[in-house]
């Protein structure tokens, strides 16, 4: 008789538990879904104000193609070529051609790079890859990661950089393009940049 109460009482806690697990779970969800989360850091949900004056003339395009994205962005297959695949390289190659800054697939050619690897060998073969210890990033430089950050394998585009906070715009983070703000320092992962400019 003892060890059914036991039981019972045991059972009630695991109960308790798996609620209260379940509850913080749908709590993220909801988030995640109604754009209040970030992967790491802040979401934004304006463009932020950035001094063109400072830019240079591929800068202020590469900028404008990003402000008019993110105020009404496509669905992935738009950044693609129609090709449903996770798209953050491919919104890097599109926003990059839009503001006639084409990008080589070192494999095909094309001005579309629909993997972060090839992105990054793009980047070697043109000499503008960098890793962040000599090189703090720019706007308009791409950010490459690696399995091991909270983005996964991603990518995205540096809006803004000051005093080791970095502002980015990327395509694919929560299938929507969102611009993040975060201490770069605090995100494991990082493989590094593709330079605008060489």
């Amino acid at each position: 008789m003892k060890t059914q109460k036991v039981g019972r009482w045991v059972a009630s806690i695991v109960v308790v538990v798996a609620l209260a697990v379940a509850a913080v779970l749908g709590v993220r969800l909801w988030q995640q879904h109604s754009g209040e989360y970030a992967v790491v850091g802040e979401n934004l949900t304006e463009f932020p104000a950035i001094d063109k004056t400072s830019l240079s003339a591929d800068q202020s395009r590469l900028i404008g193609v990003l402000q008019r994205e993110f105020k009404d962005p496509g669905a992935g297959t738009k950044y693609a070529e129609g090709r449903e695949e996770p798209w953050c390289a491919d919104f890097v190659s599109w926003a990059m051609r839009e503001a006639g800054l084409p990008l080589a697939n070192p494999n095909s050619g094309s001005w579309r790079i629909p993997g972060v690897y090839t992105l990054q060998e793009y980047y070697e073969r043109t000499g503008r890859f960098t890793g962040l210890s000599r090189y703090p990033p720019r706007t308009g430089d791409v950010l490459l990661y690696s399995d091991r950050s909270p983005f996964t394998q991603h990518t995205n585009i540096v809006l803004a950089y000051d005093n080791g906070v970095v502002t980015t715009i990327g395509g694919n983070e929560f299938d929507d393009v969102r611009i993040s703000r975060f201490v770069l320092a605090d995100v494991p992962g990082v493989v590094g940049l593709g330079r605008l400019h060489s």
